[in-house]
């Protein structure tokens, strides 16, 4: 759905009154805020196709109406998020739910969005119709050569589809693992899954990545086969040079310290990107920044500074992509209020007073550097979004822009109240 750029003028001209003031008055308070929108106006999240749809539980799925029902439509739903908010710039495509029917076709169709596509994700974590071999018991861990030969197979397939449409890396999830003690040998698995992404990594172009995700536990509860970020790690380094670790902020176990996880990983040079969203107890998939977004500033404040401290481009050296899909709101609202906070927390973070809290460590000054971050969450950077955002064309309140003129109702007037998203 294309928006009339009439609409977000004239919604703008509504909201602009009051934005000035809240922007003239930050503006006067704190320094260095133009140098934070043009950080903002460059950097741009990846919308992933699976998202575009209302979520489920083991329990049931309750779809809204008027989702996509094909590859066009999600693509559709990404330009029409891009167009209010102006960065929402990328879509992410999972194979075999996402197939392009003609790349080139599909490539040109993004364009017209100004949309360019992200990470290709592979998915052995379910049987398709038709398939050969079950990967109810794993996939490149499986003790089949056959099993592991068809998920291989498969991951090499993806980076051709990635090729056709101009997508640089490759990410791979693996549900692999065990519920039950005894049911698995671990070093098999593990050398059984390394040989499989071995040759996975071999298909890559030289210009490509490859990122190995990790998850604590779930759909397997004993074991999970790449199961933190160590092993991740472990994987990425065997690999070689064009592999790394991609951090999903949902696959940890409760209390993890991400943020350490972050620094540490842009320390060995091996953070490959992020998937956004929030939990409350394990891989929730909630509104990011709905939960804690005090722990989002945190991380992103280890990304500034890690980043910085390597001269890395902040828009385009990591991979940055949404990872959430709810069951009981309105998909596109969800994404909205996602992207929303992602720029918040990252604008937070392009605030904090590195040199004085470097200095604050250095000294031992505990409190000081608490207040230092501390100054920088606290400070209401929704007025610089919003600026950014201006500035780039879209809309100073995508959110309530989206329900003013019910762009919802539009959509089920076009696909209907019963559509169903392809995908989850």
């Amino acid at each position: 759905m294309l928006i009339d750029k009439n609409a977000i003028a004239s919604h703008n001209e509504k909201l602009l009154p009051q934005h000035e003031k809240g922007f003239a008055y930050l503006m006067g308070m704190q320094p260095g805020v133009e140098k934070v929108i043009r950080k903002l106006i460059d950097f741009q999240v990846a919308i992933p196709s699976w998202a575009l749809g209302t979520g489920g539980t083991r329990f049931g799925r309750f779809s809204g109406g008027g989702e996509p029902r094909n590859l066009e439509e999600k693509i559709s739903d990404v330009g029409l998020l891009h167009a209010l908010n102006r960065s929402s710039g990328a879509i992410s495509l999972h194979i075999p739910w996402d197939i392009p029917g003609d790349a080139a076709k599909t490539k040109a169709l993004a364009a017209q969005y100004d949309l360019r596509f992200d990470a290709v994700n592979s998915n052995t974590f379910q049987d398709q119709p038709g398939q050969k071999h079950s990967y109810k018991f794993g996939s490149l861990q499986h003790v089949d050569k056959a099993t592991r030969k068809q998920a291989i197979d498969h991951n090499i397939e993806v980076i051709r589809h990635g090729i056709e449409l101009g997508s640089k890396s490759l990410t791979v999830w693996l549900a692999d693992g065990s519920c039950f003690p005894g049911q698995l040998n671990f070093r098999k698995a593990f050398q059984n899954t390394l040989e499989g992404l071995q040759e996975i990594y071999a298909a890559l172009p030289p210009d490509w990545k490859v990122f190995v995700e990790y998850k604590a536990f779930e759909p397997n509860f004993y074991s999970m086969t790449v199961g933190d970020w160590g092993q991740s790690l472990l994987y990425a380094n065997k690999l070689g040079e064009k592999a790394y670790t991609l951090v999903d902020l949902g696959h940890h176990l409760p209390n993890a310290n991400i943020q350490q996880i972050v620094a540490l990983l842009l320390n060995e040079k091996k953070l490959g990107g992020f998937h956004f969203n929030d939990s409350k107890y394990g891989d929730d998939d909630l509104t990011v920044g709905s939960i804690d977004p005090y722990q989002l500033f945190l991380i992103f404040n280890e990304l500034v500074e890690g980043m910085d401290a390597r001269n890395m481009d902040h828009a385009n050296d990591l991979g940055w992509m949404i990872d959430a899909s709810h069951n009981v709101k309105d998909p596109l609202e969800d994404l909205l209020q996602s992207v929303e906070a992602i720029m918040i927390a990252y604008a937070q973070a392009l605030l904090v007073d590195t040199g004085s809290l470097q200095d604050a460590q250095q000294n031992n000054d505990v409190a000081r550097a608490q207040e230092i971050l501390q100054h920088a969450y606290r400070t209401d950077v929704r007025p610089i979004v919003a600026e950014a955002r201006l500035r780039s064309g879209a809309a100073l309140g995508p959110l309530q822009l989206f329900r003013e003129n019910k762009l919802r109702d539009a959509l089920v007037k076009e696909r209907g109240e019963r559509t169903v998203a392809t995908g989850l």
